[in-house]
């Protein structure tokens, strides 16, 4: 790719950017969000068509001028996005050929899919019926359902925009290990990720974006991945921590629950959480770590209105008190706020403004009357894009045309605007580069400083290990160790959640 440049209104998201891939190889990119990582690939992808953009792509020796995807995969480029893009409640079959159908005098012959689906799914390491709906299976074996129907194009040049973003540590090395597997066999790779200790893993060269632009490229196969070179040209500065100093003044109880129950939303007789009982103190960052499936998010969302589940029983209590939390509405208005892992499902209504966003949890703050008061409205709004730093034209921008890191800082400004006593932040920093995460982890310490409860749940075990004061392990619904986190390591927490399995 040369001397790529991309402009959205008022915006230049790629200014004369420059890509060399090597055949055979696995090729990185880095940089923060909004650096242009995936307004890229979708240039060489065929989503901005030629004509949208300038300069040149060559491929194999040629240079190629896409109209759409279709003419991109035709030639075998082929893109797998972050957001999955899978039919729940279609096959994995009928997923894996959606729009390749395999037919014969136009019409789909069962027989050649069943048998292609068995060699692809067989690639890809799985050995799950065909006829298996998308639904029942996990997010990782969903991942590797997507490569497979990317296999199925007769891909010469993959594409991969931070496949391993939801997955677990396991599912996240599985995939891993086969993309090498891949690469052994001659397939060539590009992979956008934030997680430097897999590209130091898998990558041959590693090329770095900073405000559209390129930095660097670096060739991984002459010396190993040096992190900190790599966040410097990323963010254009030193990172001497990763996470802010804090000196915790840790109050009273503020939040408390005692011996929660919940039941499964679809399987009405499975209790998935069961009898947790925590609390939660003034000023205290709360950890809850946990394996994928352990039930965090579903203690996290029961907690906020019920959520999620089914037979709720047990008390929540604040200050002392026992409150009711039988509905979101109440929920709020009890001081709790729940920073949801699914921002673009459940965080944000992406094709609407920031401002608007910023007050859909507190529309009586910016009302009068009953009536929406837009210029407190635009104010608010734009006092929290100065505050926490969202980067954008303006307050008037869809979300959607937001980094991911921007739209998680919009989510943590619309629950601030709340005025939150207890915050649940639930996989705060999900595909966010280090520099967007260093700006959220300030503001988590800033809020505690203020008097804040926050409870953190993460996968990242370096995050929570580093920004916590004190930690709880779950495990198959359940709490079953509780430790400071100035004692504890990722081996303790592994150890407990081994022993607890076992027993």
């Amino acid at each position: 790719m040369r001397g790529i440049t991309k402009r959205f209104t008022g915006v230049v998201a790629l200014k004369d950017v420059n890509l060399v891939v090597e055949a055979g190889e696995i090729h990185a990119i880095c940089g923060e969000n909004g650096a242009g990582k995936s307004t890229l690939m979708k240039v060489l992808s065929g989503v901005h068509p030629h004509g949208s953009y300038e300069g040149e792509i060559h491929f194999a020796g040629r240079e190629l001028q896409f109209d759409s995807i279709s003419d991109s995969e035709a030639q075998g480029i082929i893109i797998i996005h972050q957001e999955l893009a899978l039919v729940p409640l279609m096959s994995i079959a009928e997923n894996i050929f959606l729009g390749n159908e395999q037919a014969r005098l136009g019409v789909i012959d069962p027989e050649s899919t069943h048998r292609r689906t068995v060699e692809l799914l067989k690639k890809v390491g799985l050995n799950e019926s065909p006829e298996e709906l998308i639904t029942n299976l996990g997010v990782g074996k969903q991942q590797l359902i997507e490569i497979a129907k990317a296999l199925s194009k007769k891909v010469k040049l993959l594409i991969l925009d931070e496949p391993t973003a939801s997955l677990n540590e396991n599912d996240s090395q599985a995939l891993l290990d086969l993309l090498l597997e891949f690469k052994a066999q001659g397939m060539t790779m590009i992979m956008i990720s934030h997680k430097l200790n897999e590209i130091a893993r898998i990558a041959d060269s590693v090329t770095i974006l900073r405000d559209g632009s390129t930095v660097q490229t670096i060739d991984c196969r002459d010396a190993p991945v040096n992190e900190d070179v790599v966040i410097r040209h990323m963010v254009g500065r030193e990172m001497a921590d990763r996470y802010p100093h804090r000196e915790p003044d840790i109050g009273e109880t503020v939040f408390e629950v005692r011996d929660w129950v919940v039941f499964h939303e679809q399987h009405a007789d499975r209790k998935f959480i069961k009898g947790v009982s925590f609390h939660v103190r003034r000023g205290e960052i709360l950890g809850i770590a946990g394996l994928m499936g352990s039930g965090r998010t579903e203690l996290a969302m029961s907690l906020f209105g019920r959520s999620y589940g089914r037979r709720i029983s047990g008390k929540v209590l604040m200050g002392g008190k026992e409150i009711d939390v039988s509905t979101v509405e109440k929920a709020i208005g009890h001081g709790i706020a729940y920073v949801t892992e699914d921002r673009k499902g459940y965080g944000l209504i992406l094709e609407n403004e920031i401002k608007h966003n910023i007050s859909l949890a507190n529309l009586p703050g910016v009302s009068r009357f009953g009536i929406i008061d837009e210029g407190k409205e635009y104010s608010i709004a734009r006092d929290s894009q100065k505050k926490i730093n969202i980067r954008c034209a303006d307050v008037f921008q869809y979300v959607s045309n937001l980094s991911g890191g921007n739209q998680q800082k919009v989510v943590l400004s619309k629950w601030l605007f709340a005025g939150p006593e207890v915050l649940i932040l639930d996989e705060p920093t999900r595909g966010i580069d280090v520099g967007a995460k260093y700006e959220i982890y300030c503001l988590i310490a800033q809020l505690a400083r203020e008097g804040k409860c926050i409870i953190l749940i993460s996968s990242e075990m370096p995050e929570l290990l580093g920004m916590s004061d004190r930690l709880y392990v779950m495990n198959e619904g359940a709490l079953i160790a509780e430790m400071k986190t100035a004692e504890a390591s990722q081996e303790i927490i592994m150890r407990a959640i081994v022993s607890a399995a076992k027993g």
